[in-house]
């Protein structure tokens, strides 16, 4: 993936919004993201994701993070999901106590 995101953040408040969907999101947690846009992704967190700074389009320099959900049932499936783009997430399991 590269450095490039369609929305970077650099206010406090957006910061500790996305620090604070990165704690719902544990390594295994089986998930459903939905998203700002009115869709939802599903799946298995592959692994807990982590802040990092991007550019975006107008390169402006901010944070953002991206989640990798995978699906067993289906194996060649996986998809991305931009923190960002996040309005709530609903866990499907108990997972949230532990990460293994």
């Amino acid at each position: 993936m590269g450095r490039v995101a369609e929305h970077v953040y650099t206010n406090p408040l957006e910061i500790s919004h996305l620090e604070a969907l990165i704690e719902e999101l544990p390594a295994n947690g089986h998930v459903v993201l939905l998203l700002n846009d009115g869709r939802s992704e599903d799946g298995i967190v592959c692994a807990r994701p982590s802040m990092q700074v991007f550019r975006d389009s107008d390169e402006n320099e901010g944070i953002n993070a991206v989640v990798r959900l995978e699906r067993p049932d289906v194996p060649d499936w996986s998809c991305y999901v931009w923190l960002g783009d996040i309005r709530r997430v609903e866990h499907l399991d108990s997972v949230m106590g532990s990460e293994s």
